[in-house]
């Protein structure tokens, strides 16, 4: 296996991208999505798409990152556990209980039912508060690391591509229910059909294992193949979308090609992975790099807080323009910025790690 021996660039400027990203998709439902799930009408919903198809590879870069550097955990499952218990679960419980306090502040719940928000913790994230389904999703993928690293370790090329083999099935699996609403043993008594141990975003983190054992170093294929990827897999996310408008009325309808867990969202994911995975500064000393290399370190108390500031900018923009051709990115950015300055101030603090992870 091919080993990182001094701190990648590349890794970084994914983690900025896929943190920027995240909140530039956030930052476009305001412009699409209307009461109960509706599609709204006018042109905006355009220009969602086209700003945002690319961004949906958000989500599963940051799933391969982890990936990249986690798999196969070399440490004790009690030590692997501590530390991510400590840098992403305090955290995200921090701000759990910060949403919470935010949402009655705002006029959105009353103050008892703030409070049982919090007590709901262990069992989802309120409705207000939807991007932390990631934190979940993370955490369960956490949980599977350790199990299935022995098997990394010892697992031929062969076998390890035979996963991803049937994991790319999978994600056409979107595609398959337009035409077979139900395959290979799926019905309503069955929630376990042939497929259902390869789905899912720990293929993400398999392919990055993958990429690291066997694509590390940069490859001459890795430009075209990369841009190959991107343009085939964003003329599908955003060419399905474009043909939904106007003729379908619910956002899910809509949505068929931006899932996460499908294979043209995979195909941009890992195009983008190839391109970016091998740059590096020459300038160690940069100070373009010192805050590309201090928001990937933060990025994760971005992640967690941006909800806030996005709403912020929001209201302030929203009536100043009338089109999301210039909302969308004036919010994006600026919630970006803001958003890596607030805990860049939090992160100053004694036991921030508590806060910011």
């Amino acid at each position: 296996m091919e080993q990182i021996k001094v701190r990648n660039h590349g890794f970084d400027l994914l983690r900025v991208l896929a943190c920027y990203m995240v909140i530039q998709v956030h930052a476009g439902e305001f412009f699409y999505i209307g009461a109960g799930g509706a599609v709204l009408p006018g042109e905006d919903p355009y220009w969602v798409n086209l700003f945002n198809s690319l961004c949906r590879t958000a989500v599963p870069l940051f799933v391969m990152l982890s990936g990249f550097f986690l798999l196969p955990v070399k440490e004790e499952m009690s030590q692997f556990f501590r530390k991510r218990f400590i840098r992403v679960v305090i955290p995200f419980i921090v701000w759990c209980v910060l949403y919470a306090f935010y949402q009655f502040m705002m006029g959105q719940v009353e103050f008892v039912t703030a409070l049982i928000n919090i007590l709901k913790i262990p069992v989802n994230f309120g409705v207000e508060v939807g991007h932390l389904w990631y934190v979940y999703m993370l955490l369960g993928l956490y949980m599977i690391a350790p199990i299935i690293s022995p098997w990394l370790k010892v697992a031929t090329r062969k076998q390890v591509e035979f996963y991803l083999y049937v994991w790319g099935v999978t994600l056409c699996l979107p595609y398959i229910h337009l035409l077979f609403p139900s395959v290979l043993g799926e019905c309503f008594w069955n929630k376990t059909p042939m497929l259902y141990y390869f789905t899912g975003f720990l293929g993400f983190m398999i392919l990055a294992f993958y990429a690291k054992t066997y694509w590390l170093a940069k490859k001459s294929w890795n430009l075209p193949v990369g841009v190959l990827l991107i343009v085939t897999g964003y003329a599908i996310t955003a060419g399905g979308f474009a043909a939904s408008l106007g003729k379908v009325a619910t956002v899910p309808e809509l949505e068929i090609t931006w899932g996460f867990e499908s294979i043209n969202v995979a195909m941009m994911s890992l195009g983008l992975f190839l391109l970016i995975k091998n740059i590096q500064f020459s300038n160690e000393d940069s100070p373009v790099l010192r805050v590309v290399t201090d928001i990937s370190k933060l990025s994760y108390g971005v992640y967690l807080v941006h909800i806030m500031v996005l709403n912020f900018f929001y209201a302030v923009f929203n009536p100043i323009y009338d089109t999301a051709l210039i909302k969308i990115p004036l919010i994006a950015v600026c919630t970006f910025v803001v958003s890596y300055l607030v805990i860049k101030v939090l992160s100053l603090l004694p036991k921030s790690k508590y806060i910011v992870g």
